[in-house]
């Protein structure tokens, strides 16, 4: 298979929903199928800051990826660049308006490259890799539970109800400083990539995320099962789902 075929094997499809909860969607969405990327962000920080930080992370993605990325280095470099650059930016513009003090917001980034991929995350939206019927969750949350699980000191299945769940210790926005999680491999045909905010994974289970992309064929069928399920859930929070199929 040549390595154009293989790109032209990419389909990606992303989608995005207020919840039932919620007035306004503070999540931000950008899917490109020309120059195979994915990226999700979950705005934090009220009033109307969460939908800005989300929004300035998400306009840094398109002003400084414009043509694909070839190699894995290279998605590397970029990935550590629009995290950067993303993070001063919303320090500089709540700097600039006092009200806007404390928004940031969690953010996955998914590039694919020559048979390849590379993957950004902060916060506690998920990435996750579904392969030959079995899901993965991709990334770990950076929250307060996920700690605490770390520690030994709560269960996983006491997590899903923690009060504190919600309660992130790294995001894009809130520091001077960074970290990135960065984690890279290599895709099969079959494969099936879904970043998603916590508006989704808080309100479904893998078992259910795991059903609906075995029973739907093609990314937009997927995306809208996943956030018609959320809602049927609940739909406590904005929901953003973005699905990358090998085909």
């Amino acid at each position: 298979m040549s390595r154009l075929t293989a790109f032209n094997d990419l389909m990606v499809f992303g989608m995005t929903h207020p919840g039932l909860m919620r007035d306004k969607n503070e999540d931000s969405l950008f899917v490109n199928q020309e120059l195979r990327i994915m990226s999700v962000a979950d705005g934090m920080g009220g009033a109307a800051a969460g939908e800005i930080a989300s929004d300035i992370f998400m306009q840094t993605v398109k002003d400084l990826l414009k043509k694909p990325v070839t190699s894995q280095e290279q998605a590397i470099q970029l990935i550590k660049k629009i995290f950067l650059t993303a993070n001063q930016s919303i320090i500089e513009t709540a700097r600039q308006n006092p009200h806007y003090k404390g928004m940031g917001c969690t953010a996955e980034l998914l590039i694919f490259s020559h048979f390849g991929y590379v993957l950004g995350h902060v916060g506690d939206s998920r990435s996750y890799l579904f392969r030959q019927g079995h899901l993965k969750q991709m990334t770990k949350d950076h929250s307060v539970v996920q700690e605490q699980i770390d520690q030994g000191l709560i269960s996983a299945a006491e997590a899903s109800n923690h009060p504190l769940k919600n309660v992130i210790v790294r995001a894009v926005g809130t520091d001077e400083s960074i970290a990135v999680d960065l984690i890279r491999g290599y895709y099969h045909t079959g494969d099936i990539f879904l970043l998603c905010s916590d508006g989704l994974h808080d309100m479904v289970p893998d078992e259910t995320i795991t059903r609906i992309l075995r029973t739907y064929k093609s990314p937009e069928l997927m995306c809208q099962a996943l956030i018609g399920m959320a809602n049927k859930a609940g739909g406590k929070d904005n929901i953003t789902v973005a699905i990358g199929q090998i085909k």
